[in-house]
């Protein structure tokens, strides 16, 4: 069985990312996304909340296990036996920033190999930080993530106050 791995913060996921899922979907028997708990990086959302919300925006592919990690990915691969960590690029300065943690990855687990898919045009421009700050300031967020997901930010923001 070929299982891949779909590292990220995902906060949150955004069609970019449902896109590279439902695409990476095919090639592999099991896609674990896994939900990092990023040290550099504060959350708008809990590691529980964006399995939740990913849960919500991608019933419709079959062949996904999605749960939350801390750690490195190479020790999230080798936890589930897994060889395969699935990114998406979005752009040359994606490529250098990736390729560069593939190098690191395969250095502390050999084993592993990292299977890059090109973002589809339309989402090319999406990222979830571009999508919080969007959000944060007011703007229409409807086409950057799907609706479940649409749902649970504009209630993080209600709850935080920031949102009418």
């Amino acid at each position: 069985m070929k299982t891949a791995v779909f590292p990220g913060s995902f906060d949150p996921i955004t069609f970019g990312h449902v896109d590279i899922l439902e695409r990476s979907s095919g090639m592999f028997d099991k896609i674990i996304v896994a939900v990092v708990h990023h040290v550099g990086k504060r959350a708008l959302f809990t590691l529980e909340e964006r399995v939740e919300m990913i849960g919500a925006a991608t019933r419709h592919i079959p062949n996904l296990e999605i749960t939350s990690f801390r750690g490195l990915t190479v020790d999230f691969l080798r936890k589930k036996q897994a060889h395969i960590i699935v990114r998406g690029l979005r752009s040359f300065t994606d490529y250098e920033y990736e390729s560069q943690i593939a190098l690191y990855n395969k250095h502390l687990y050999p084993d592993s190999e990292t299977v890059f898919i090109l973002a589809n045009s339309n989402y090319t421009y999406l990222s979830s930080s571009g999508v919080k700050e969007a959000a944060l300031l007011g703007g229409d967020v409807r086409t950057m993530v799907p609706p479940p997901v649409l749902e649970m930010l504009k209630e993080k923001l209600r709850q935080r106050g920031e949102l009418q």
